[in-house]
């Protein structure tokens, strides 16, 4: 019964949606769970990501892009750069939101964290063995997996390298279309580059929504290849040129700031307390010392902020 329940669901065009919310009552595959949202997360990140505007275009064209292919031509690589609160962590998670139903919560999405994961520089070749066959299991249970690897100045470097074959335009492997998986690394290495461009920026008169992409994205890889902390050092994924984009996240100004508290306010259910999120605004510590344009720790102490003055 179930045999012939899966062989409608996979060759019936008519009563499609009938067909699949029988086989999924009775599957658990990934098929059923992948439920791209795509106007969903368009509208997310305009609506909850502040002060990102080359972070919006970005993921949403590539993200749009990629999921309305039906046989993209390789996976789906994103390279998140910017300084620790700037949102890195909050779009990864609007991205794992949107794409799969039951969010990041999903036995699709698979998370890695050096400290974690890979915590000894000296364990590089097992570490790289067990990736391999962690990557591989997955999607070839999966071919729609996203894995994301966060605090990539963390990583071990050698230990990335080993998903070079997954990342390329390689159709098949192993018996599993590796085309169609999603990559997104995270990393504090090219905040240098960015806030620099953003002060100078600033400094000119110049809007900040006027930085364009193409104005970074050369300088973060160049920072990410060159440096010995990164996980990305004198990686072949770099010089291969697999990472399909590199996504800048620029510091956060006050009023950034003060949108992310009132945004934690409404969350709570104290949307009214806007001396509140004023008052997080004003207890952050700002950089240049001399200009105080840009917040050193962006939105992530808002939470605790907004327990002390609440």
């Amino acid at each position: 019964m179930i045999f012939i329940l899966i062989l409608i669901y996979c060759t019936s065009l008519g009563n499609g949606f009938e067909m699949k919310s029988i086989f999924c009552s009775i599957s658990d595959s990934c098929d059923c769970d992948f439920k791209a949202d795509i106007k969903g997360l368009e509208w997310d990140l305009y609506k909850n990501l502040y002060g990102q505007h080359m972070a919006q275009d970005i993921v949403s064209e590539a993200v749009v892009n990629f999921l309305q292919n039906e046989n993209p031509d390789r996976s789906l690589v994103l390279s998140f750069h910017g300084a620790s609160g700037t949102g890195k962590s909050l779009v990864s998670s609007m991205m794992g939101r949107h794409i799969y139903e039951t969010a990041m919560g999903s036995p699709y999405i698979h998370q890695f964290v050096p400290t974690l994961h890979f915590t000894s520089a000296d364990r590089v070749q097992q570490y790289r063995s067990d990736l391999k066959r962690w990557v591989e299991g997955n999607l070839t249970a999966c071919a729609r997996s996203i894995f994301i690897f966060d605090e990539m100045e963390k990583m071990p470097p050698g230990v990335i390298d080993v998903l070079e074959p997954h990342l390329g335009t390689f159709h098949v492997l192993f018996q599993t279309n590796y085309r169609k998986a999603i990559y997104i690394f995270i990393s504090t290495i090219g905040q240098e580059v960015i806030n620099k461009v953003a002060l100078e920026s600033r400094q000119a008169g110049r809007d900040r929504e006027d930085i364009l992409p193409k104005e970074l994205e050369d300088s973060i890889a160049d920072a990410v290849y060159n440096n010995k902390n990164s996980g990305f050092y004198h990686s072949r994924i770099i010089t291969e040129k697999l990472i399909t984009r590199f996504v800048p996240f620029l510091p956060l100004l006050r009023r950034h700031v003060e949108r992310c508290a009132q945004r934690e306010l409404c969350q709570r259910g104290e949307c009214q307390r806007a001396d509140v999120a004023s008052s997080v605004g004003g207890a952050m510590t700002y950089t240049p010392n001399d200009r105080q344009y840009f917040s050193s720790t962006g939105c992530k102490l808002v939470p605790a902020k907004v327990n002390l003055f609440l």
